[in-house]
């Protein structure tokens, strides 16, 4: 990934790729990331960090010895550690190598997924989760499937069987233009709530942000939604008003279109 304000020109970069994958053009850097290999030469040779690879491999032993340096904060703030992503059921096998550390610590563990994986995976890695943050972004079979690329029977299935578990979850529904904010959406999800997952703590309706936009630019990726503008706060607070009809603990929270910071004040008792 290329960071254009802090780029200083120095060229480094570009002598010392082994694939002359770089490209310093006055329109910026061009990265051919069919050749490039991710060796990480250019990051490390640029003397001012405008080049960076993004992600990091860890071991089992090394990630808990990071987690447990926050241990303090984890135990005033009530709080934990989270494995999210990406998606992280997908290294599931890493995730059964680290969770029993993390409970050995007695690290309070939340599990934060999608829900597409088949189930088998998260009856491996449930025995040391404390919490599950579901995502659950449109009902419509048809319309999940065109706006993800994946049906949503296996997710709606997995949502039921972390209920009969008896595994707390908070679902998250993100309020998107154009996909997920509509009335009848909302109340599809919460009507499904309301009739099958009795564990719920908390559904939070999370506004839609274009803060993700500059990452995808700087990767080279076309941004779906360049042109779709934040929603409104009187348009969080008709989705909160519907949500929280069928399911109480509904909140909702996110920078809306007068940038300004709200939050639904309902909270269940």
């Amino acid at each position: 990934m290329w960071y254009d304000v802090r780029c200083i020109a120095a060229r480094d970069c570009l002598q010392i790729c082994p694939e002359e994958a770089l490209n310093l053009t006055p329109e910026g850097m061009l990265i051919d990331r069919q050749r490039c290999s991710l060796c990480g030469e250019c990051a490390a040779a640029c003397p001012s960090a405008a080049l960076e690879v993004i992600g990091q491999q860890w071991t089992p032993d090394a990630l808990i010895a990071e987690l447990i340096k926050d241990r303090i904060f984890y135990e005033t703030s009530g709080g934990g550690v989270t494995f999210s992503g990406g998606e992280p059921m997908l290294q599931t096998d890493f995730l059964v190598s680290v969770l029993p550390h993390c409970k050995e610590e007695g690290l309070h563990v939340a599990l934060d997924t999608c829900g597409t994986v088949s189930w088998d995976r998260y009856e491996r890695v449930l025995p040391w989760v404390d919490l599950v943050l579901l995502d659950l972004k449109i009902m419509n079979a048809q319309r999940h499937q065109q706006a993800t690329g994946v049906h949503n029977d296996v997710i709606l299935e997995n949502a039921q069987h972390l209920a009969e578990a008896g595994m707390t979850m908070w679902v998250r529904t993100p309020i998107v233009p154009g996909y997920t904010e509509d009335e009848e959406n909302i109340r599809e999800i919460g009507m499904f709530i309301q009739e099958n997952l009795p564990t719920v703590e908390r559904w939070d309706l999370l506004a839609y942000t274009n803060l993700g936009r500059p990452k995808y630019h700087r990767l080279d990726i076309p941004y779906g939604l360049e042109e779709t503008p934040l929603l409104t706060r009187e348009e969080m607070e008709s989705a909160w008003q519907v949500a929280r009809e069928l399911v109480p603990v509904a909140e909702w929270s996110g920078v809306t279109r007068s940038l300004s910071y709200a939050r639904g004040a309902h909270r269940s008792s």
